[in-house]
């Protein structure tokens, strides 16, 4: 289910550039993909992610390999709301926006894979919501998330630069 929505995004996005007859550039191409990382992988991932920490909680903590009813899972669930807010709301505000969504969701899930190694290498929890998938993604995707903007912002810089030279 967490690998869903981050597909579903490279999805959408590929099925917008083939039915796109405007795009011709490599900065469209990637603002598309990262466009559509931010709203459906980001945006609905994260929503996924609150709803399995608020009507799901029970399933979702042997998931992982937590106790089930710890408050600590709300403030999760909290987190993933907002996060998937961000996400969606990335359709209609751009630039730094998609900047402070990243960096958000970076911090995030770079911190949540701490928590995790640190759940396997402390109480050996291979559980797989703690060493499966969701550890891979909380690494990985921040770091696709990041190397798509930059490389939307290389190719702007580009553009901006034959432009200047014309």
């Amino acid at each position: 289910m967490m690998l869903l929505f981050p597909l579903l995004g490279l999805a959408a996005a590929l099925i917008h550039m083939a039915l796109d007859k405007k795009l011709r550039t490599p900065k469209k191409a990637i603002e598309i993909i990262l466009l559509y990382q931010l709203v459906i992988g980001t945006g609905l991932g994260c929503f996924s992610g609150f709803i399995g920490h608020t009507l799901r909680d029970a399933d979702t903590a042997k998931f992982i390999g937590w106790k089930a009813g710890s408050p600590f899972q709300f403030e999760v669930a909290m987190a993933n709301l907002a996060f998937a807010v961000l996400g969606v709301l990335c359709y209609w505000f751009r630039g730094n926006f998609w900047l402070a969504t990243i960096v958000s969701t970076t911090v995030f899930g770079w911190g949540a894979a701490w928590v995790h190694i640190n759940d396997i290498l402390n109480r050996n929890n291979m559980k797989p919501g703690n060493a499966g998938l969701v550890l891979y993604l909380d690494i990985l995707m921040p770091v696709i998330m990041i190397g798509l903007y930059a490389a939307m912002n290389l190719a702007k810089e580009r553009k901006a630069k034959r432009k200047k030279a014309k």
